[in-house]
């Protein structure tokens, strides 16, 4: 009995022992791998649910969804049976005829057939230590059969094929029928036709075989009595990868910075059409400026009401030596598009109207760095102007003069509300050049900042998500301000003298809008708005270069136009209660009389300049920190210096060091030697009032 029990003890051990040994690992159900699925890519979509880009996220292996068995073609899963396991739908996860087929072969000392089931290939995706390398002894063959057997248990067989086809590997890095499909053929899994299928699954034994043999074996699976076909698709689909993507690449700049998790699918703002009629006029317009003078550009586009942002191109490649850089969202230097918010400021707080007299001549200013010397984009000046023409016209001086009024710091500080956060400086490292735009900007903030104008002067955050929050909307501006800085700013005969009568700001219907160039060509800008919509425009080089002959009105100013006619007209904004309207002329006729629009209580009828005698007396010439050089082929007595003064200067006198020139409205001419010099104007108690200095050399 002893005897007896020992060997049943014995027994059972050693059926415990190669159970053990011969147990594969625990496999996931289908619905786990199915969840467990991450594609490399990750999709955008528009705010209908169109697809508009996508973007490799996983760079570990290229796939893409997951492909339903309904959506792969029947040719690619009846020859991939034929092929590969063609006793499928009778077995239970094992061909015992291959297997003993491969047993008499190896018998025989003939090459043996395969016999792996697509279950058991199934199952050595799922747990790849029962395909690793070298595990193909008898005890590696039986966890691969015990594992198949549990396969068919807990699987379908529709599960089973359609997990093989997308856990399969084809060819390189792509991995399932998605990838495999597009990366080779350029085709998604339904589109497959016979001859398809049978170069895909002529790849599955050797993915990296060559095209003739791949075309061979495809020549046989497809039982095919010409094989020519086969040499030629062959080569074909293992000739350059395609590109794994159906969607028509609309914003990849935007893509790129959202799509930032393999398998995420993100429903944006942006509206297809939209994004695919600025994408269009702003290549037109870089292909007619030519590489030469212009590479770059970015065009945004808001719907005013919401903030939701329609159209966001970063670039549009072409001639572009950046192409990866996003040009709507990053900082560049903004031009004469911050002056509308020095404008708004100065009549929010009662320093100017409308028709407030703006002196546009030269100026000259002390910093800390040196003197600061504004001047007008076309280096002419234009005298005394009321502040729409200043503002219409871009006009630099004027603007300066404003922010002599508001200061330096409160404009910063107001732009800083207004969303500019690359001002991270105080207002005194910007200094007075901050009036013409030497801060950096996105044109993102541009467009948000506009947008502000056009919403009564309230700001809040762009949207660029469908799921992103709606944040409460806070004041800026006065309603009153931003409606007569738009009404400035869509007033083409205003700024007629800068621009022409019939520039590319112009539209048919109402619209504001502002062009910027910045410091050395290097960015222009165009940034406007009508009640339903802003649009805003940037053309530029990537890399720094300046721009050759392009103007504010040939740059930017003709994609804005093009953007804006296609949205068509968004009305007229309505106007705030706090505004009251008066005819008016000028003194001196400086401008023709017209209609203005003033906030309550500030309206005039009668404008004009200051006189000379309310003016502060000033030397004008020569600017302070001048250097001269005298030429020794000319006679000295030719190369004297014209001393110019400017405000109500009887009975001043005009000193050179310390020697008396003269009555100050005589407009003496003086020879200085070598050296450093200084010129005093004195008042008539004798007190200086103003100096300058300068070097002769």
């Amino acid at each position: 009995m002893w005897v007896a029990l020992g060997a049943i003890l014995t027994v059972a051990l050693l059926a415990a022992f190669a159970d053990w040994i011969t147990r594969p690992p625990p496999l996931p159900g289908y619905a786990a791998v199915r969840e467990a699925w991450k594609p490399s890519e990750a999709w955008l979509y528009d705010r209908h649910g169109r697809l508009i880009d996508s973007a490799r996220v996983d760079f570990a292996r290229r796939r893409l969804a997951w492909t339903p068995l309904d959506d792969i073609a029947r040719p690619v899963r009846d020859t991939l049976v034929v092929a590969e396991d063609r006793r499928f739908e009778n077995h239970s996860g094992v061909d015992t005829l291959a297997l003993a087929g491969s047993l008499r072969d190896r018998v025989r000392g003939q090459r043996a057939r395969g016999a792996s089931t697509l279950t058991m290939q199934l199952a050595g995706y799922l747990a790849p230590s029962l395909a690793a390398p070298g595990a193909r002894g008898p005890l590696d063959k039986l966890r691969q059969m015990r594992a198949a057997w549990a396969l068919e248990r807990a699987w379908s067989k529709d599960e089973i094929l359609e997990g093989y086809l997308n856990l399969a590997g084809f060819r390189g890095e792509a991995q399932g029928i998605g990838a495999a499909a597009l990366g080779l053929f350029g085709k998604t899994p339904a589109a497959l036709s016979a001859d398809d299928a049978a170069l895909l699954v002529a790849l599955l034994p050797n993915p990296q075989a060559r095209a003739d043999q791949v075309a061979r074996r495809a020549c046989r699976l497809a039982r095919a009595e010409a094989c020519s076909r086969f040499a030629g698709a062959a080569a074909s689909m293992l000739g350059p990868t395609r590109s794994l993507a159906l969607d028509p690449g609309l914003a990849p700049h935007l893509s790129a910075r959202m799509l930032t998790t393999p398998g995420l699918r993100v429903t944006s703002t942006l509206d297809a059409r939209i994004q695919r009629l600025a994408a269009t006029a702003l290549a037109r317009q870089l292909i007619g400026l030519g590489g030469t003078r212009a590479r770059d550009g970015a065009v945004v586009v808001i719907d005013n009401a919401s903030g939701d942002v329609l159209a966001y191109v970063g670039g549009v490649g072409g001639a572009s030596t950046a192409p990866q850089v996003d040009g709507a969202n990053s900082y560049r230097q903004a031009g004469s598009t911050l002056k509308p918010f020095l404008y708004a400021q100065a009549i929010e707080r009662g320093y100017l109207t409308p028709a407030s007299i703006l002196d546009d001549s030269p100026v000259q200013l002390d910093t800390a760095s040196g003197l600061y010397v504004p001047q007008n984009y076309d280096r002419a000046f234009k005298g005394p102007v009321s502040a729409r023409t200043a503002l219409a016209g871009s006009l630099n001086v004027p603007a300066v003069r404003t922010l002599l009024l508001t200061g330096v710091d409160a404009f910063r500080d107001r732009l800083w509300d207004t969303g500019y956060r690359g001002l991270v400086e105080d207002g005194q490292y910007y200094g007075f050049s901050l009036a013409l735009g030497s801060a950096e900007v996105t044109l993102l903030e541009q467009a948000a900042a506009y947008r502000a104008l056009a919403n009564g002067g309230r700001w809040s955050p762009l949207r660029l998500s469908a799921d992103a929050p709606r944040e409460a909307s806070r004041k800026v501006t006065s309603p009153q301000a931003a409606w007569l800085v738009g009404d400035m700013l869509a007033d083409p005969a205003a700024r007629a003298a800068s621009f022409g009568l019939d520039s590319a700001l112009r539209l048919p219907f109402w619209a504001a809008v502002k062009t910027g160039t910045s410091k050395g060509m290097r960015d222009n800008w165009c940034v406007g708005y009508t009640p339903r919509f802003t649009v805003a425009v940037w053309v530029g080089n990537l890399e720094g270069d300046p721009m050759r002959a392009v103007s504010g009105t040939s740059g930017a100013a003709p994609v804005w136009r093009d953007v804006m006619l296609a949205l068509g007209d968004g009305g007229t904004p309505a106007r705030p209660e706090g505004i009251e309207t008066r005819p008016i002329s000028f003194a001196g006729a400086i401008e023709q009389p017209r209609r203005e629009y003033f906030l309550a209580g500030t309206g005039q009828a009668v404008l004009t300049a200051a006189p000379p005698a309310a003016r502060r007396p000033r030397i004008t010439s020569p600017v302070s920190g001048s250097v001269y050089a005298l030429d020794p082929d000319i006679p000295p007595a030719r190369q004297r210096l014209a001393i110019g003064v400017s405000g109500e200067v009887a009975g001043h006198r005009l000193w050179l060091d310390r020697r008396d020139l003269g009555a100050a409205d005589a407009g003496p001419l003086i020879l200085a030697g070598p050296g450093p010099h200084l010129i005093r104007l004195t008042d008539p108690a004798g007190r200086t009032i103003d100096q300058v200095r300068f070097t002769m050399r």
